[in-house]
């Protein structure tokens, strides 16, 4: 029986400005959750606002203690039920999504067995790719931390796009330029475009080999990301739906034919229970499915489901858990893989770095 839950947020600062086609920060916010059972923690955590602390202690701790431990879909709708009047999109999806994962690695690290194992492999390893080349970065930085990722056995990376529409072709010429033609480059412009302007810059991106347009247009235009998935040049892959909450959100996007790949967040999308079900809709159109951030907590979910593209080792996310946890994974010829000695997400919490960053 689930006998306790609590959570805190915490912040870290960027090691130097960043921004990308429509918003600029200079910190991340982690939210973690810690849940017990049997004198065992299971860990959970989301990225957004410290408010979404409060919701998990005011609105969900509460419905979550005394259930079985092994229950997670039945406590997982029962929080879905608990925030109908407050509003599920948004900052309580977060907090639900937090609480989902920390139930997932409690039930794994109570059967003694890595989340991947439990959820039922389909692979061992996951491919990531290196996500960073911020807009607010110089050229310089812009090419040595791409050109680092490929060098190191990265098979793709991304960088951000939209901020200036106007120098963005020579940026990616400048990446392109450092990470050589074996290695594949992926833009995301996070909704900064509008249509015309998208279909003419994706014609220009062709030209420099990038093979995956993320967010061209905005994720809530499904009308322009199917025009841009049937008009973008052989080879470019459209991709979308990191801002999904819950399941009808990635079933509108799937019906819409607005995606080659469709993304998904289990820090946003209703916990990995939701992240499978946007698996599931994703098998049924016969797409992959790319993991959003957060690498140590999708990389179970992905040695689990069907066709995947690669997972995102974003930078902010893969340093805040690298000094967060021990246990985090870390990046061999290109891929990570879980740790079969260790038990849930495999993770244990650095309690020094929780005290040094507390909101």
């Amino acid at each position: 029986m689930i006998e306790r839950l609590s959570a805190s947020a915490l912040t870290f600062p960027t090691d130097g400005p960043e921004q990308d086609g429509t918003i600029s920060w200079d910190s991340t916010t982690i939210v973690l959750v810690e849940v017990q059972a049997d004198g065992i923690t299971g860990i959970g955590y989301t990225y957004g606002d410290p408010a979404v602390a409060e919701v998990i202690r005011s609105k969900l701790a509460g419905l979550v203690c005394g259930w079985d431990a092994m229950a997670v879909t039945g406590i997982w709708r029962s929080l879905q039920h608990a925030v109908r009047n407050i509003g599920r999109p948004g900052i309580c999806a977060h907090a639900i999504s937090a609480v989902d994962i920390a139930l997932w690695d409690l039930k794994a690290r109570l059967l003694e067995t890595p989340l991947s194992s439990l959820l039922g492999l389909s692979r061992e390893r996951v491919p990531v790719y290196g996500s960073g080349g911020f807009t607010s970065y110089s050229n310089e930085r812009l090419a040595d931390q791409l050109r680092s990722w490929s060098a190191s056995g990265f098979g793709a990376v991304k960088m951000k796009v939209g901020a200036e529409a106007a120098v963005d072709s020579d940026r990616v010429g400048i990446a392109r330029a450092a990470i050589g033609p074996a290695c594949d480059l992926f833009v995301d412009a996070n909704g900064a475009y509008e249509r015309k302007q998208a279909l003419a810059l994706a014609a220009q991106f062709a030209d420099l080999g990038v093979s995956w347009f993320e967010e061209p247009v905005s994720s809530d235009d499904l009308e322009g990301l199917r025009l841009l998935r049937d008009r973008a040049p052989d080879g470019m892959r459209i991709a979308a739906g990191e801002y999904g909450y819950d399941g009808g959100y990635f079933r509108r996007m799937l019906e819409a034919g607005a995606v080659d790949v469709l993304q998904a967040d289990a820090t946003r999308c209703l916990g990995l229970s939701g992240f499978l079900q946007a698996a599931g809709l994703a098998d049924a159109f016969q797409l992959p499915i790319s993991a959003h951030t957060a690498p140590a907590v999708h990389l179970h979910a992905c040695c689990a489901v069907g066709t995947i593209a690669p997972l995102e080792w974003f930078h902010d996310h893969a340093r805040i858990e690298a000094a967060l946890f021990d246990g985090a994974p870390r990046v061999i010829d290109g891929a990570i893989a879980p740790d079969p000695q260790r038990h849930g997400l495999g993770l244990e919490l650095n309690r020094e770095q929780r005290e040094r960053h507390a909101a």
